[in-house]
């Protein structure tokens, strides 16, 4: 069948569009971007409206896998296609919910709302393989090496590369990250880190992580440097980047909009010091679900849930805007939700990032519209190797988010982190219909993406 999206601005970075053009697609595929008058066997009137490729969320955490159930959670992927995003890449800070091939093929198997790549965690590896692993020790180059060729089972399978939460992990060596890595060398494979430590000690702990790509000679992640920086250390962060990346080394970061963190209030993020490190008291850590949910912590009420209930979502109001800002507008810096759902429950970024970034940046002349859109889509695949995603190109998938620039807007919040955007009227998986007019008319055509 021939599907032509008719009379949208397309905006395209990757080929340096931006003019109004009819898409024809076929297969599941662009088979053509054309100026003249086309029609095809369906037709959608993009008239008025963006047309762009489909938003990729290069840093994410995905659902759970129910393996005796056969069955795969959708609230984060419910939330990730009603913002736009067709193609999201879990497994991130080192965490996988479920052994990521297994998860994988189940997702071809029962196909969720959008397409789904991981990355191997090196968090879960190393509880797996290693007897009595305990995250705050270091353990032995013989686990090392378990955990290494385990990390290469998943990379042959089709992750995109090796996560780390070495923060989450303290014991995590310099021998260990390096040792590790080498897995990902034969196919130039990228590393992403939750680096070691954040606020006044971001710069060395970035400088940890750094080390072992320039090494290697691979490509590194630096995520949501936001959460990590954000506390009146950007600026010197962002030069460090950037005058590691002209030495040649294949660095970049990402982002998320918003000026909170979020974590489960029994990671280490919150061990001793951290009202010294962030410079708050607990009234800055909000409930994000349980009984407290929706209040700000008090001492009792953090020993408690940290004690008894330490899966607990938690919010952290502690970000410095200017920071924040400072990082969004950066050229190497793209944008990553760094969204993780439980029970709907959690930090709006998993819901309103990609439409929050069009409202509060590009609507308030922070940030153009073309470089909003690189950021969200061209930036994302090609630090991914996708070469048939975050582009309009002929040949490549028909992957398609089509909005109102004066409609959108996200609607997330912390009291209801779920709640979907405005102005998102179309997002098409591989020339399919997935969503029209904000509603899912189709949630299972995405599949996994491997490399």
């Amino acid at each position: 069948m021939i599907t032509v999206v008719k009379n949208g601005r397309v905006i395209d970075p990757y080929n340096n569009i931006d003019s109004k053009l009819n898409i024809v697609i076929k297969d599941g595929k662009i088979l053509e971007i054309t100026p003249y008058e086309i029609s095809g066997e369906k037709n959608i009137d993009a008239t008025g409206l963006i047309v762009c490729p489909g938003f990729i969320d290069i840093h994410m955490h995905e659902d759970m896998y129910h393996n005796e159930e056969d069955y795969l959670d959708e609230w984060i992927a419910k939330s990730m296609l009603n913002m736009g995003v067709t193609t999201c890449i879990g497994g991130n800070c080192g965490i996988n919910l479920t052994e990521p091939l297994t998860y994988l093929d189940a997702v071809d198997r029962l196909k969720l709302p959008v397409n789904i790549g991981l990355m191997a965690g090196h968090t879960n590896i190393r509880e797996c393989v290693v007897e009595n692993s305990n995250k705050y020790n270091p353990i032995q180059i013989d686990d090392i090496k378990k955990i290494m060729y385990t990390a290469r089972e998943y990379l042959e399978g089709g992750c995109f590369g090796i996560s780390y939460g070495i923060r989450y992990v303290p014991g995590i060596t310099e021998l260990e990250l390096i040792e590790v890595s080498k897995a990902c060398k034969p196919e130039n494979k990228i590393i992403n880190a939750h680096v070691r430590d954040d606020a006044k000690n971001i710069i060395w702990a970035t400088k940890e992580f750094i080390k072992v790509g320039m090494k290697l000679d691979i490509p590194i992640q630096n995520s949501h440097i936001g959460s990590m920086g954000g506390y009146g250390q950007m600026k010197e962060l962002l030069r460090l980047l950037d005058s590691v990346k002209s030495s040649g080394l294949d660095i970049t970061s990402d982002c998320y909009p918003y000026y909170a963190f979020s974590t489960r209030i029994g990671e280490t993020t919150y061990d001793d010091g951290f009202l010294e490190r962030y410079n708050i008291d607990y009234d800055s850590i909000e409930i994000s679900e349980g009984k407290y949910k929706g209040q700000r912590c008090t001492k009792n009420i953090f020993d408690e849930l940290r004690k008894n209930s330490p899966d607990t979502i938690t919010v952290g109001h502690v970000m410095n805007e200017k920071d924040i800002d400072m990082a969004i507008l950066h050229p190497n810096v793209m944008i990553a939700s760094d969204g993780f759902l439980h029970n709907e429950q959690g930090h709006p970024r998993a819901a309103g990032t990609f439409t929050r970034l069009i409202d509060k940046y590009v609507k308030t002349g922070k940030l153009s519209l073309y470089d909003a859109i690189n950021k969200m889509t061209t930036m994302p695949a090609k630090k991914l190797g996708l070469s048939n995603k975050g582009n309009l190109s002929k040949g490549s998938d028909a992957d398609i988010t089509i909005f109102s620039y004066d409609e959108i807007k996200d609607n997330a919040t912390f009291d209801n982190p779920i709640k979907k955007p405005d102005g998102i009227k179309y997002v098409l998986i591989k020339g399919s219909v997935a969503l029209k007019d904000g509603e899912i008319v189709n949630g299972k055509l995405g599949t996994s993406v491997r490399r």
